[in-house]
């Protein structure tokens, strides 16, 4: 029987689940054993869960050998040796420091690594993306760090949302009745672009959508400079060109804020090159440059403030690849263990 060990994240500020109480019920009816474990923050309560066993909060370390660990967010980093088959979002594929760190915990534990991002079905579309939520989250983040920017005022600290329209009313509140900004969105055609632009749509923002047919001769682009507000939502690869260069600090600009929603400083495809980390719940924006003003926000669990609305949604996208679960040497979990085999190779 396949065992899969849903663990609680441990990472701040973070309140989605990969599983519902329906996807519990139906890994349990196709014959999975499931354990959960306990997660007060969670934003789907425990007692709504049924048909499964429950285990304390962190205890997948010692869970069985033979249980897959699921989770979404990255591991806390205590460099152990890591001995089970874990699915969560491992950001370890592009260069970045801490996932070659990851990789060798893999390496020295005999574990195996199923990223989520790369689920993908015959066309190599993911079969279960945040995206959208992410997008709708990036964008209001943006817009919440221009209304202070107005001021020379930093960002105030993240909070979640109960629902969409709580968080609009939030960043209208922070807008008030003075004139929208202008939004540029690249990559406005993805899953990230359509939940940014429904946002900024649903504020009253001006936006200009760009994807790849704008994009292909190669960049940076001074067009975003002219723009109050970018949002970056393209999942970057070696092919995607330079957005914004180092040298838009100190250029004519009317752009005060950039919102990295794709949000991968680290990796060397990074189209952004005016700053290198990213940024977080309590401190949302980093001012790049002063004068004039230039924030960015980069936050990389953007759909945690909307913690329900984007569990359930991701949950249902997933639950048909989980139910998949018993054979991992076929469909998506074949490809994704192709690439943790890639790069184990290639990168440790």
């Amino acid at each position: 029987m396949t065992h899969i060990w849903i663990r609680a994240e441990e990472r701040p500020n973070e309140q989605r689940v990969g599983v519902t109480p329906c996807g519990v019920t139906a890994l349990v009816q196709a014959g999975f054993q499931v354990t959960l474990e306990e997660d007060p923050s969670r934003a789907i309560a425990l007692a709504d869960y049924t048909g499964c066993s429950v285990a304390a909060t962190g205890s997948w370390r010692t869970a069985p050998k033979d249980a897959i660990i699921f989770g979404l967010k990255e591991l806390p980093e205590d460099d152990t040796p890591l001995v089970h088959r874990h699915i969560m979002f491992g950001h370890a594929y592009k260069g970045q420091p801490d996932g070659a760190r990851l990789l060798e915990r893999f390496k020295r534990g005999g574990g195996r690594l199923y990223d989520l991002e790369y689920l993908t079905d015959d066309t190599g579309r993911r079969v279960a993306a945040f995206g959208y939520w992410a997008g709708y989250a990036g964008a209001a983040v943006a817009l919440k760090c221009w209304a202070a920017a107005r001021s020379r005022a930093l960002c105030a600290p993240l909070q979640t949302f109960p629902s969409a329209g709580a968080l609009q009313n939030h960043i209208a509140e922070d807008l008030g009745t003075d004139a929208r900004p202008k939004v540029i969105i690249i990559g406005a055609l993805g899953r990230v672009g359509r939940g940014a632009r429904d946002f900024c749509d649903a504020i009253g923002a001006e936006v200009t959508s760009w994807d790849i047919a704008q994009t292909t001769l190669g960049g940076p682009f001074p067009e975003i400079l002219t723009h109050d507000i970018f949002l970056n939502c393209i999942l970057a690869s070696a092919s995607t060109p330079e957005f914004v260069s180092a040298s838009a600090l100190s250029a004519p600009r009317n752009l005060r804020v950039i919102g990295d929603i794709a949000c991968d400083p680290g990796s060397a495809f990074s189209p952004i090159k005016v700053y290198d980390r990213t940024t977080s719940w309590e401190h949302p924006a980093l001012r790049v440059h002063d004068t004039p003003i230039l924030d960015v926000t980069a936050i990389d669990n953007l759909p945690s403030l909307l913690p329900r609305e984007s569990s359930e949604d991701f949950a249902e996208q997933l639950l048909p690849s989980l139910l998949g679960l018993h054979d991992l040497e076929q469909g998506v979990w074949s490809k994704a263990g192709a690439q943790f085999d890639h790069h184990l190779k290639t990168s440790v």
